[in-house]
């Protein structure tokens, strides 16, 4: 397996796909990004170690897309089970994945734990609104100091379930294969993060002109919106990996059913 660079306008690539992706089965990609929603939902639902857990699943969840992605663009149907492919191939791989998971969730845990060291937050009464919470200066500090220290552990990681997955190498290897991925095409990377921000930007604007004719419309278009984005988002990661490395050898197989 080797590194393949690609200039930087394939991020704007990488977005086109994840739309033309979406458009081929939309229901089907829509209902898998919403079990996955609801899933971590019920999880965080249990107090402590719901969190936990939730954090964990998060590169299986991730790679489980990829693999949906994967099979849309071969011209298959991606079944529900897909979401599990991670779980669903051998016990080397499935323990090299919940390592991986392990990590993962305990890296943002203790950036979590950091942010509270650092902007310790104050005590809030019982009745406030969520509003005046949003609109304290602590909270709004903790919230863009948690994305600053929490990004680069999302690139970090951006790449290691597929490598861990598809072929076989360990979860350290993984994460430092996929930061010295995300380095070295970062140009790419930011210009597909920006072509997902100008798609948010323009939900954002053809919403507010919705609510200026109808604010019942607008206030229902909001969630579908929001499903929509984010299935074409997780949809087109699968090609950012695709594109980021080039096979020595033929993935590893899936299971019969994937």
């Amino acid at each position: 397996m080797k590194l393949n660079i690609v200039p930087a306008r394939a991020g704007i690539q990488w977005v086109k796909l994840g739309v033309q992706t979406f458009l081929r089965q939309p229901l089907a990609l829509s209902g898998l990004f919403f079990m996955y929603l609801m899933a971590l939902l019920l999880l965080n639902l249990v107090p402590v170690i719901g969190l936990v857990v939730s954090l964990a699943v998060v590169p299986a969840a991730t790679l489980g897309f990829m693999a949906a992605s994967r099979q849309v663009n071969e011209g298959r149907f991606p079944l529900p089970t897909v979401l599990l492919t991670a779980f669903r191939a051998g016990q080397q791989r499935f323990r090299a994945m919940l390592v991986l998971g392990s990590v993962f969730a305990a890296t943002l845990l203790a950036v979590n734990l950091l942010v509270n060291v650092m902007v310790p937050m104050p005590p809030v009464p019982e009745k406030a609104d969520a509003r005046v919470v949003l609109a304290m200066p602590e909270f709004q500090t903790r919230f863009l100091l948690s994305n600053l220290l929490a990004l680069p552990v999302y690139l970090a990681f951006w790449h290691a379930p597929a490598l861990v997955h598809w072929h076989g190498i360990s979860p350290v290897k993984s994460i430092f294969f996929s930061t010295v991925a995300v380095l070295r095409n970062f140009g790419a990377l930011v210009v597909y993060g920006l072509g997902w921000f100008g798609v948010s930007l323009a939900g954002v604007l053809l919403l507010s002109v919705t609510q200026a004719i109808s604010v019942f419309l607008a206030t229902a278009l909001v969630l579908p919106w929001f499903l929509i984005t984010g299935t074409m988002f997780f949809a087109s990661i699968y090609f950012t990996f695709r594109d980021s490395f080039v096979a020595d050898e033929p993935p590893l197989p899936e299971t019969n059913d994937e």
